[in-house]
């Protein structure tokens, strides 16, 4: 090896030991872990119009790090934790502020990864709630075997919940919903008056978690469970995971849909609504093609294609009216818009306007005769008119669609 060669070496293990230091400063470099915060503390940090609700001066957390997610204690008559995490120092910081072991009534976890589960046997093990197994433990019932035999094995007070149920957290009460996704045992905790929700990993500050196959995570439940909390009111989203969100709720849970959504049609980068919009359709996904369109129109209210789309996809889910308000938009624009027509006859079909639905179907036909969709919802509607001769007349209602549904139509007469 030649000098020039052994200089170089050390040059590049200087560069490397430089690197290592910039990644993982010194313990003294560290910044401090701010340890057990109120809610309330948060809020005001948040500086929110919101008014804080006295429920967040009795719920401190601690912010998860390393292989803990966070930590929250809810304070009324008794004290319940919501995910022990995985951090034994945390409970010895806890008793430090003159939290009683003792007062604790309650443990809910929103899934049983480690990181938010295995921390209830540190505090399971303390003499004093070991002797008097008087902890209630909650849990979904379709969390993992081996950790649910772990605490049947226990003794303690044990309960599986499925979804829909109210549990009283020491005087305040919070609706368990089920959000299966991230994982399959998935739960979120509401609280209506505050607007306020515990989401485990279903809903973190930056969006969605990572589906976990190996715990029965599925992308298509993960799209309805976020489906299902974006029709909630929350305002405040208590995360698994990163400082609580405050007043942005809403938004927050956009990021998970908007991401799922992503994921599901193999996107990357940024969506371009009315081009996934489309994609959604061909999937099934017609609330999230709802969506999209509802994104495009925010910017461009009068975008034809997205007012169109929109209206066909809610006509396809029953809301039919809806469809129409739409579709005038449209037609007060371009009265000769055969789309339009077609999507208002199918819509007045749809609310058993049949006599009405024949006008736009005829119209459509006058203006471009191979639309086949328009001579199938015309048998239709002479069909359920009673026009059965005028109905069968028309060919490819005959051969394409009434001898599929021969049936249905039959028990229509």
């Amino acid at each position: 090896m030649t000098e020039e060669t052994k200089k170089t070496k050390e040059e590049e293990m200087e560069e490397a030991i430089k690197e290592l230091k910039q990644q993982y400063p010194s313990v003294a470099e560290q910044p401090k872990h701010p340890g057990w915060v109120t809610l309330a503390e948060v809020f005001n940090k948040a500086e929110t119009t919101q008014k804080i609700d006295p429920i967040f001066e009795n719920m401190v957390f601690m912010l998860g790090y390393d292989f803990s997610s966070n930590i929250y204690v809810v304070k009324g008559d008794y004290l319940t934790i919501v995910d022990p995490g995985n951090d034994y120092t945390a409970f010895m910081a806890l008793f430090d502020l003159d939290y009683n072991l003792e007062d604790i009534k309650k443990i809910v976890l929103t899934h049983g990864h480690r990181d938010h589960a295995m921390g209830i046997f540190e505090l399971l093990n303390y003499p004093t709630i070991m002797e008097n197994k008087d902890i209630e433990i909650i849990i979904h019932e379709k969390g993992p075997e081996g950790f649910k035999q772990m605490i049947e094995e226990t003794d303690f007070p044990f309960t599986l919940v499925k979804g829909g149920e109210t549990l009283d957290l020491g005087g305040s009460e919070w609706e368990v919903i089920s959000t299966p996704g991230h994982t399959m045992d998935g739960i979120s905790l509401y609280h209506a008056p505050t607007k306020t929700a515990f989401t485990g990993d279903t809903i973190l500050p930056y969006g969605m978690a990572d589906v976990d196959d190996n715990a029965g995570g599925r992308l298509d439940h993960y799209l309805f469970s976020v489906k299902k909390l974006l029709k909630t009111d929350i305002e405040n989203i208590l995360p698994g995971h990163g400082v609580p969100v405050v007043s942005a709720g809403q938004r927050v849970m956009e990021v998970a849909y908007e991401g799922i959504m992503a994921k599901i049609l193999e996107i990357e980068g940024n969506i371009s609504w009315m081009d996934v919009a489309p994609q959604l359709v061909q999937r099934g996904l017609l609330e999230e093609a709802v969506y999209c369109c509802d994104k495009k129109l925010v910017g461009d209210p009068e975008d034809l294609m997205a007012l169109q789309l929109k209206a066909y996809c809610l006509t396809d889910m029953g809301r039919n009216q809806e469809s129409i308000e739409l579709l005038d938009q449209i037609l007060a624009r371009q009265s000769n818009n055969p789309h339009a027509l077609l999507g208002k006859g199918h819509a007045l079909l749809g609310m058993q306007q049949f006599e009405e639905s024949l006008q736009y179907f005829d119209d459509v036909l006058k203006i471009n005769p191979d639309i086949k969709e328009a001579h199938i919802y015309k048998g239709m509607a002479l069909y359920f008119l009673g026009k059965y001769d005028e109905a069968m007349d028309i060919e490819i209602f005959r051969t394409e669609f009434a001898e599929k549904f021969k049936d249905q139509l039959d028990q229509q007469k």
